[in-house]
């Protein structure tokens, strides 16, 4: 899986608030709000789920492309 990156956007009203990035290994805040959110996501259990879905997803389907 050599340069497959898993990307996991939250957008409100059509702007990007938050998002993960598999190459960056954590959460980065857009926004006062996801900068809020990324600081507590980082230290709790969402940023180990994100991390798993690379290898759940993207592992997973790359032989399919």
């Amino acid at each position: 899986l050599h340069g497959t990156e898993f990307i996991d956007s939250y957008v409100f009203n059509k702007a990007e608030y938050i998002r993960f990035n598999s190459t960056v290994g954590r959460y980065v805040g857009y926004t006062e709000l996801g900068l809020k959110n990324a600081e507590a996501w980082n230290k709790g259990p969402q940023l180990g789920q994100e991390q798993g879905e690379l290898e759940r997803v993207c592992k997973h389907n790359a032989d399919l492309h």
